[in-house]
């Protein structure tokens, strides 16, 4: 496929373009800086301007896509990651602005350039747990895409916000159109730089959920939502199936979750429920950090 990338010089993206490519695909990626790896092209645009965002929507990806002489090819699909990764990085109403702004932009292009595949970046923090003033707690686990969004924090607003605006466009034109509630990406090099930390004071993945999403798996949910037609309007989580530490599901639940109701889960299962995208578009996690690190 050929496929327009936003912020695909982020963590995430950064790790899921290479997957892409490796999996035949043609990636354009748009960003502010450029992505420095073999086969990815590259061009620099800002999401929160509509021209700009249509304007490499409609344009070569390369110079060698001169050469047949037929014209501009049109994209097949859209992934869009570019975003303010976080809150407390900019200003809340910038963080807020840009990711609303630049999400409406993105898929407005992507659905008057009739794209019928978009693929978004949404986030574990829609569940208003990772950013919350003080401690707040699920209301059930496993955390499935069903529980309530009700962030109070103008990056996961934002989120919320780009949910309802990507279903709004998926009404109105019938496109395939998929939302990723991405659980914290962890690159390959942080299982040795942080994971110890994580053995040794499991309170640190609380916000977290204990969850974690391996990059290259993420790269993988992509491509399988890239490969999978005809679903509509679709939110998954995505995570890798175990915990980020050590501790059983069941030692976390007396620890972090008492009185909140659970159903029966595996020792090492992931409290952030990744079942749905396994069951409608074939995702299979393949990393864990004990494949790197010893419990």
């Amino acid at each position: 496929m050929r496929i327009l990338f936003t912020g695909g010089s982020g963590k995430a993206g950064r790790h899921a373009i290479p997957y892409l490519l490796d999996q035949g695909h043609r990636v354009l990626n748009l960003d502010k800086v450029p992505l420095d790896h073999p086969g990815v092209d590259n061009r620099i645009a800002d999401i929160t301007n509509a021209g700009e965002v249509f304007d490499v929507m409609a344009s070569y990806a390369g110079f060698d896509e001169l050469e047949p002489g037929t014209g501009v090819p049109r994209f097949d699909a859209v992934v869009h990651f570019a975003a303010i990764p976080r809150l407390l990085l900019t200003a809340d109403s910038e963080c807020y602005r840009v990711n609303t702004l630049g999400t409406y932009n993105v898929i407005d292009a992507a659905v008057k350039f009739g794209i019928r595949k978009i693929i978004f970046a949404s986030s574990e923090t829609t569940y208003g747990v990772c950013f919350a003033d003080g401690e707040r707690k699920p209301d059930y686990l496993p955390l499935d895409e069903n529980h309530p969004v009700v962030p109070e924090d103008s990056y996961a607003m934002s989120k919320v916000v780009n949910e309802v605006t990507a279903r709004s466009f998926q009404r109105r034109s019938g496109f395939d159109i998929y939302g990723l509630r991405i659980n914290n990406v962890i690159e390959p090099h942080e299982y040795e730089q942080n994971f110890p930390a994580y053995m040794a004071d499991p309170s640190l993945r609380r916000r977290n959920f204990f969850a974690y999403i391996d990059a290259r798996d993420l790269g993988h949910m992509v491509d399988r939502c890239l490969a999978t037609d005809g679903l509509g309007f679709e939110i998954f989580n995505v995570s890798n199936d175990d915990h980020s530490v050590a501790a059983t599901t069941q030692e976390l639940a007396e620890a972090y979750y008492q009185g909140i109701p659970t159903t029966e889960m595996g020792p090492k299962e992931t409290f952030y429920a990744n079942a749905k995208a396994k069951r409608l578009v074939g995702y299979q996690p393949k990393h864990s950090w004990r494949m790197y690190l010893k419990e």
